[in-house]
């Protein structure tokens, strides 16, 4: 009962910062739709590809919480391998991974070096790290399947709980400038291409 009500406390504490997140958008020129994913295997592999497939986004971000964090932590790849935690329907993968013969780590085309630094600049009052593993359980195991759905454009961002140091007003603004950085360095780096391509 305990390791229920702090999975509620938790759930609780991702949708009052998405909700903040909602709340302030991310500008007129942004599409910015919100999904909660349940932390259960199953559902993740056919609900990412159904949002992939229904709205064809430029970039996913996934938000997660992790009961370790004291910082926002962005994710700089995803693990194919290695799941054996039950999930809130009591089930585990039989094969322990994501997708059977798919590459052992993913990772996102974001440049989670160069978004960490924009945004450290910007002097909120959050402090943002870079991480190379999302932990083996559902956060790693949704955002391997989104990076692998959408070739590496995808993102992961995982959050503190709630009030453990930042309130949902800091998270949502924290997350606002992230994304906001994540879709400047992917548009940077896509016309960088396109320019070499002219060339």
């Amino acid at each position: 009962a305990h390791k229920q009500q702090q999975q509620q406390q938790q759930q609780r504490s991702l949708l009052w910062s998405s909700k903040e997140l909602e709340k302030m958008g991310l500008g007129e020129d942004v599409d910015l739709h919100v999904y909660e994913i349940p932390v259960e295997y199953q559902a993740v592999q056919r609900l990412i590809p159904a949002l992939w497939k229904k709205h064809s986004p430029q970039l996913v971000v996934h938000v997660g919480l992790s009961g370790m964090a004291t910082t926002v932590t962005l994710e700089k790849c995803g693990h194919n391998v290695g799941y054996r935690g039950l999930d809130n329907c009591h089930f585990c993968p039989g094969s322990e991974c994501c997708i059977e013969g798919g590459p052992e780590c993913i990772d996102s085309i974001i440049d989670m070096d160069a978004v960490c630094k924009r945004v450290s600049a910007l002097g909120l009052d959050v402090t943002v790290t870079i991480s190379e593993d999302a932990g083996r359980y559902l956060c790693d195991f949704t955002y391997y399947t989104s990076l692998y759905q959408s070739h590496g454009r995808s993102a992961f961002v995982h959050v503190p709980p709630l009030g453990k140091p930042y309130s949902a007003e800091q998270l949502g603004r924290a997350l606002q400038a992230i994304i906001e950085e994540m879709l400047n360095v992917l548009e940077q780096s896509e016309s960088n291409i396109n320019c070499h391509n002219e060339h």
